[in-house]
């Protein structure tokens, strides 16, 4: 049980009560004249506000005597303040400017800040607030709210995130390639992709952007990026916490301090703990599995030493323990092999029941433990300068992810695979430096210089053991040697996959004003990989014999293999982008980049031919991208905006891991596919109705396709057929052809508990088509098309009491995440379910 309690302490201390008081009424307007309720009135400096009522008029309770400062803001509107030097005579007059856009959104993609509309580049923005009340607190929830994302993850060691359907390799992770989709959070680029699966701490805004980023970036991104920032010290005292309770033991619980230390220091602690009860129940182990338990910290300290000088230390730890992750029997598929090698002969001939042919009943009867233990941290420092017309950024990081898993990889009760377990260390630094500013009226750049180095090391070793059942899933002949007793009996193989790389880089772009509607964007990128491998597998355990038949049965199994490589190699990218603005509402732009992916290695193992390694397989070909599209960003009206983005994406020699019939590569094996095309279209819109409704959109169509692939693996289906299948033409795994999210919010100027704020009702949908699951497509492992319904209703407060209801899966779906063939291809498979319905409650306070 997670101890949650602490989470709360800090809030202890947030607690400030102000003797002197000074009452100001008043009436908040638009230029129009019309009332604005809901607006918020804030004594600048503290937490003091008060919210206007139905027809625009506040009542607010200062708790000091002038002078002072009001804010006073509302959506839609330019903020404004106001200065009271003394106590006012009357009732305040106050008069609010509408935007010219929906919302100001500002976002830092390009290193400065600019507003989203503005911005040549397709970008979703989620804020942490609409994160946090949507329930989406890692990314894979907030892939419901961006559709042209995807993420997979039977655990967190094997989670791919893709954004147009690129990014990673689908299936279980290879260490040996670079992640297509970089992840950053407050600039510090994250190696591992499992960072994806822990909590977010904090967060202020999130932002994907789509398509090749390599010319903003300090780590070469192929297919897009997540530009994640936190909330920042502030000199400003202030508190929050929130609690969540929900069906399956559901408790979350989050809580942040921010304030001053000095004149010139501030800082800021936040807090996350998350657990749940298992959504599975083991009947072998007499217990549910797949729960929550998180626990999560950050700390930053801001130092400011004058106006134009902002350093952050910043520090975070993320522990998880859950017992999860288990993947349920999803289905068999009848394959080429003989009769007696297909699934369900082998489990009769074991006396062997599943316990439900229905993947939903949510039952296992797993014999080896399930778990997927993480830590995961690090510290960075951010230095900002303000230099004339520039900044000049500094980010130094160094972090940590120490990985230790157990697995039933053949998804049954009995003992075919009694061990699968790859535990990891690995360690990472950077330094980027980068300045970004103007360097005359028409003409701003970003400069950066990035260094990049990562080591991961096995935990001991990586472990796969065969158990007494194993015989009868690796017997390809009648011959009775398979029946030896004890001959696969703790027979297994310890792998020791060493990886060191280094990365550095150069990148730039400008951004060239030919006229006031006519932009120029040209970047460059040039690229230094330098990576090493050191890999060696030594077989152990099973019967020791002497007789060559049964050594040979073993070596059909398992082998030794060892292979050391050393490789660097450079790249020069870019990019040119032109932007046009037709005028104040319509922004168009087109863009053409090329980009890449260093050379990756193998460190999953090999497969073998004709009883020999396939060493040609231990590097792969690095990516080639060529990439053009084409945008336009609107506001048709002052309430509204809608964006539309067409796009193509060519690849040459693409990485992709494929799953092979050899049981010593469990994990499957990277190889290169030819030449594969994405190629799509993106439509998202948002409209407020009357300042109390509101609604967004977002669809996304796109068509994966292996233009060439001649030497890929067969499918499930085809295993013990030919060994390799053209499937030129097939469809790429993971991507839908169409995903949809749409909702809206409906509120009202209200009071709960004497706590101004707004009663509001949210619904969110997610849709996605139909994809396939298997790098080659199988007619088996296609995951079906899917609807989510989401909702919340209650009562939100900027500051004070927020209290709300939610549901998420609210219809109770049946769905799967992914479907994975099972360690040797029997023709079993297993299913990654979705989550089925859950609801609970959020109360939230803040000072």
């Amino acid at each position: 049980m997670i101890k949650l309690l602490p989470l709360f302490l800090p809030i202890l201390l947030a607690v400030n009560i102000a003797a002197a008081q000074t009452t100001l009424q008043g009436v908040i307007k638009n230029g129009e004249g019309t009332p604005l309720p809901g607006a918020t009135v804030l004594v600048k400096g503290t937490n003091v506000h008060a919210l206007a009522d139905s027809v625009g008029r506040f009542s607010l309770e200062t708790q000091k005597d002038p002078p002072f400062t009001l804010l006073v803001s509302f959506i839609g509107h330019k903020p404004k303040e106001l200065h009271v030097p003394k106590q006012p005579s009357g009732s305040l007059q106050v008069a609010l400017a509408k935007n010219d856009l929906l919302s100001e959104v500002v976002i830092t993609a390009r290193r400065r800040k600019e507003t989203l509309q503005n911005v040549p580049i397709p970008i979703s923005v989620i804020s942490g607030a609409l994160a946090e009340d949507a329930g989406a607190f890692n990314v894979n929830r907030l892939k419901e709210l961006v559709p042209s994302v995807q993420l997979y993850s039977s655990n967190p060691r094997n989670t791919g995130l893709s954004i147009r359907g690129l990014g990673t390799t689908f299936g279980l992770t290879n260490d040996g390639i670079d992640p297509g989709v970089g992840f950053y959070v407050d600039g510090v680029y994250y190696a591992r992709t499992a960072a994806t699966t822990i909590d977010f701490l904090d967060v202020e805004q999130i932002e994907v952007l789509r398509g090749p980023q390599g010319t903003l970036f300090g780590k070469n991104t192929t297919a897009g990026a997540f530009n994640v920032t936190t909330r920042k010290p502030s000199f400003t005292p202030g508190a929050s916490f929130e609690l969540s309770y929900g069906n399956y033991g559901y408790i979350q619980a989050k809580s942040s301090l921010t304030g001053p230390l000095g004149k010139k220091v501030a800082a800021r602690l936040s807090f996350s703990g998350t657990q749940r009860d298992g959504l599975l129940y083991n009947v072998a182990k007499n217990k549910p599995t797949n729960d929550l338990n998180n626990l999560g910290a950050r700390a930053q300290i801001l130092f400011k030493p004058s106006e134009k000088v902002d350093i952050i230390l910043a520090a975070d730890a993320t522990r998880q323990r859950p017992d999860g992750y288990a993947q349920v029997y999803a289905g068999t598929a009848p394959t080429l092999r003989a009769g007696y090698r297909q699934f369900n002969s082998i489990i009769t001939d074991l006396n062997y029941k599943l316990p439900t042919l229905n993947p939903f009943d949510r039952v296992i009867d797993h014999d080896t433990p399930w778990q997927s233990y993480q830590d995961f941290g690090g510290v960075s420092l951010n230095v900002d300068i303000q230099l004339g017309p520039g900044k000049l950024t500094s980010t130094t990081a160094y972090r940590y992810w120490n990985w230790d898993p157990s697995n039933d990889r053949d998804f049954t009760g009995l003992q075919a695979l009694a061990l699968s377990q790859a535990p990891s260390k690995h360690k990472q630094w950077s330094q980027e430096v980068r300045w970004a500013g103007s360097l005359h009226p028409r003409l701003s750049a970003v400069f950066g210089l990035f260094a990049f180095g990562q080591q991961l090391d096995p935990d001991g070793a990586h472990t796969e053991e065969s158990g007494r059942d194993q015989w009868r899933f690796s017997q390809s002949t009648t011959s009775d040697l398979w029946k030896t007793p004890g001959l696969f009996d703790g027979y297994g193989i310890k792998s020791y996959p060493r990886l060191k790389t280094f990365s550095g880089a150069f990148f730039g772009q400008l951004d060239w004003k030919i006229s006031n509607r006519l932009n120029l964007l040209p970047g460059l990128r040039f690229n230094y990989d330098d990576k090493k491998v050191d890999f060696r597998r030594d077989t152990y355990g099973g019967l020791q014999t002497e007789d060559p038949q049964l050594i040979a049965l073993k070596n059909l199994v398992y082998t030794s293999q060892a292979f050391k490589t050393d490789i660097d190699d450079t790249n020069l990218s870019g990019q040119l982008t032109l932007a046009f603005k037709v005028n104040s509402r319509i922004n168009t732009f087109a863009t053409f980049s090329t980009g890449f992916k260093p050379i990756g290695l193998n460190l999953g193992g090999l497969p073998t031919a004709s009883g020999k390694t396939m060493l040609e397989l231990a590097v792969i070909k690095p990516e080639e991208v060529r990439h053009y599209e084409v945008g336009i960003k609107t506001s048709p009206s002052p309430n509204s905006t809608v964006n539309l983005t067409v796009y193509n994406t060519d690849i040459s020699d693409y990485q992709t891991q494929v799953q092979a019939a050899d049981l010593s590569v469990n994990r499957g094996y990277l190889a290169n596919a030819e030449k594969v095309r994405v190629r799509g279209a993106e439509l998202d819109a948002n409209i407020k109705i009357k300042d109390f409704l509101s609604f967004y959109g977002a669809l996304a169509y796109t068509d994966g396709k292996y233009v060439s692939f001649k030497n890929a693996p067969p499918p499930l289906e085809e295993t013990g057929g030919p060994t390799f299948k053209d499937i030129s033409g097939g469809e790429l795994p993971g991507i839908s052809k169409w995903a949809a999210s749409l909702g809206g919010e409906v509120t009202a100027v209200g009071k709960l508990l004497g706590h101004d704020g707004n009663f509001f009702l949210a619904l969110d949908s997610y849709y996605r088509s139909s994809f396939s699951s298997n790098p080659t497509p199988s007619k088996y492992l296609v995951v079906d098309s899917y609807v989510l319904l989401n909702g919340r209703v209650g009562f939100r407060a900027p500051n004070g009491l927020s209290l709300f209801v939610w549901g998420r899966n609210l219809l109770d779906k049946d769905y799967f995440e992914q479907l994975l063939p099972g360690a040797g291809n029997a023709g079993h498979y297993a299913g990654v379910l979705g989550d089925p319905r859950t609801y609970g409650v959020t109360i939230r306070y803040s000072l």
